[in-house]
């Protein structure tokens, strides 16, 4: 089987681009474009005989390389131990975005019972009435086990 074109663009995949592309002997379409790969663009024939090259890479700023004018020392290194925006960071985005919408819910219903009074006694009611039914079913069921265990 010989792989004629190959469009990896706009996906969500990461790393370098496989110098095994350049093997490919018959690839006579490439499309890379905006998928955010890292690192130097393989060299080989195969990869310098495709069609309009620069618009191949376009959308990558982690390439460098021919046929590409960004070279190597203009790249950033990333420095060891620092978040370079993996999930963690979409993490703390979500609680510091949930966070203040949480508060504002609690704080609503909190205001509500404060001037509610009839829906204040009302939840109290029901959490009265709750607790009791929880501690009845509780203390059957202890003592319908307990009198199967001693008897």
């Amino acid at each position: 089987m010989q792989v004629e074109s190959l469009d990896l663009s706009h996906n969500d995949l990461s790393g370098e681009i496989p110098s095994s592309l350049s093997t490919l002997t018959s690839l006579s379409r490439l499309n890379l474009s905006y998928y955010n790969p890292r690192g130097k663009i393989p060299t080989g024939n195969q990869l310098q005989t495709l069609e309009d090259p620069a618009y191949i890479y376009i959308g990558n700023p982690g390439l460098y390389g021919p046929p590409l004018s960004v070279n190597c020392s203009s790249q950033p290194k990333p420095i060891p131990g620092e978040n370079h925006g993996d999930a963690s960071e979409d993490l703390v985005s979500f609680f510091l975005a949930m966070g203040p919408g949480y508060v504002m819910g609690l704080w609503v219903v909190f205001c509500t019972f404060l001037f509610k009074r009839r829906w204040r006694v009302s939840w109290y009611s029901l959490c009265d009435r709750l607790y009791d039914w929880v501690y009845v079913q509780v203390a059957v069921t202890w003592s319908s086990l307990r009198g199967k265990i001693n008897g």
